[in-house]
């Protein structure tokens, strides 16, 4: 197992992650074996939610019966924007994981307009500063899925990482993870499997780790063999093999007529659906076996995907080329609404 600094925050992690999105579907005997494996493996990070169901309280009780909670570096995140919420999800954060520090904890997939409350005085951004001059929190960090989110983020000093998809589809955040190099962040990579559309998932974590822009990969594990696969192709991060590129390539035209890299340039639709909102829970739905978490994202949005009056505005702005009316009629009948 290769080993990294976390940016600059002196933690030294595995460049391969523990993602806990997934043991959702699984329980939490099924997590602490998982965690032990892991632990055995070299595996030394974790990456879980308040949103995430039960994923803290399992991990939280997996890591306290085995008597682990030290050898791993422990991020999650939450979605508060407001002072008051930010502590409020914090101390939720510490009774699940059954610690009391939490070394990384980030702001949730906000918003630029989020980000301004977040950052503002009274925002989420006044408690994690409190809670890390008290050692509550080590370090500070943000999580997005759009890369004008990701760009404004490299201009916040205090956000020590950042979190963002990239894998071989999807490349829209490519030459921000060189400038978060170049910032002295961290740059934790999200969905290295694109969701799970990638199926073959040596390749997709080869591709990820040979870039030395990313400091750590996250897939998500529900299962042994998930787990034993991940390891064994996070034993090379050297550079690919012209084989390996071709098989690359063959990916992208594989999905390049099919999947959304919520690059957001769609926006904004005639209805106010968010297109990548939609794209992105169907993926849970139909790719990650998380189908309930799936359809209560989704049932969050304002506006479904049946609203699409099918005006085709969105897709001519689609760089990737992507039949957005058809998606969107799929992904209406996928959801029943």
């Amino acid at each position: 197992m290769q080993y990294v600094e976390l940016g600059r925050t002196g933690l030294k992690i595995s460049r391969l992650g523990f993602g806990g999105i997934p043991i959702q579907r699984i329980d939490q005997p099924g997590t602490k074996a998982l965690l032990k494996a892991a632990h055995e493996a070299g595996i030394n990070y974790i990456d879980t939610a308040r949103g995430y169901t039960v994923s803290e309280a399992w991990i939280g009780q997996s890591l306290e019966e085995l008597g682990l909670r030290d050898q791993f570096v422990l991020a999650t995140k939450c979605r508060a924007l407001t002072k008051a919420e930010m502590q409020q999800q914090l101390a939720l954060s510490l009774e699940n994981l059954r610690t009391d520090h939490i070394e990384l904890y980030q702001l949730h997939n906000p918003s630029l307009q989020d980000l301004e409350q977040i950052l503002a005085p009274g925002g989420a951004l006044e408690a994690l500063l409190e809670a890390r001059d008290a050692g509550v929190v080590g370090h500070i960090g943000v999580t997005a899925h759009l890369a004008a989110v990701f760009e404004k983020a490299l201009e916040v000093p205090e956000f020590e990482t950042i979190m963002f998809p990239y894998n071989i589809v999807e490349q829209q955040g490519a030459e921000l993870i060189e400038r978060c190099a170049k910032a002295g962040k961290a740059f934790i990579d999200m969905k290295p499997l694109a969701g799970g559309a990638i199926e073959d998932g040596r390749l997709a974590l080869r591709y990820v780790l040979s870039n030395p822009g990313v400091t750590v990969a996250i897939p998500g594990m529900a299962a042994p063999e998930e787990l034993a696969q991940n390891v064994q192709a996070a034993e090379n991060t050297g550079a690919l093999t012209p084989e390996e590129e071709d098989a690359c390539s063959r990916v992208r035209k594989a999905l390049g007529t099919q999947f959304c890299r919520r690059c957001n340039y769609c926006a904004p639709c005639s209805v106010g659906i968010q297109i990548p909102n939609v794209f992105l829970f169907q993926g849970y739905l139909n790719r990650y076996g998380l189908a309930d978490w799936g359809r209560s994202r989704y049932a969050s949005l304002p506006v479904k995907a049946s609203a699409c009056v099918q005006c085709g505005a969105c897709e001519p702005r689609c760089p990737y080329n992507l039949p957005i009316r058809q998606m969107m009629k799929k992904a209406a009948q996928d959801f029943g609404e």
